[in-house]
């Protein structure tokens, strides 16, 4: 099944774990859609520089370290998703109780890992 993903901090560099994981999540037949500082189409992944009002998310998940995630809070709790990723060296316990407080999951985790052991 399908869970429409927002890589949130994606990258153009192949060797970025957030470029491995659009790569990943297109491979799997994900719906995913991205977000990061340089606009391009990475494995048939359009990833957008401007902030857009995505709906329908399953996940969120997040590619950028606690500080630079603040200004980021309001915009991804606004997008409503099911739950939020944290992949190694994003953990943020600020964020948790934003979420908790919002009614959204959270894990942390590793995107690929989940997506290579089918527990995404």
């Amino acid at each position: 099944m399908s869970k429409k993903t927002l890589v949130f901090g994606a990258s153009t560099k192949p060797q970025r774990y957030s470029n491995m994981a659009v790569r990943k999540l297109a491979n799997y037949n994900h719906e995913t859609v991205a977000f990061g500082l340089r606009e391009s189409v990475e494995y048939g992944v359009v990833i957008d520089t401007v902030l857009k009002p995505y709906k329908n998310l399953d996940t969120v998940t997040l590619y950028l370290n606690p500080k630079r995630q603040e200004q980021y809070y309001d915009y991804i709790v606004s997008l409503n998703p099911k739950r939020v990723i944290f992949n190694p060296g994003t953990e943020n316990p600020e964020f948790y109780n934003i979420l908790k407080e919002n009614n959204i999951d959270f894990e942390i985790a590793c995107t690929l890992v989940l997506l290579s052991t089918d527990q995404y």
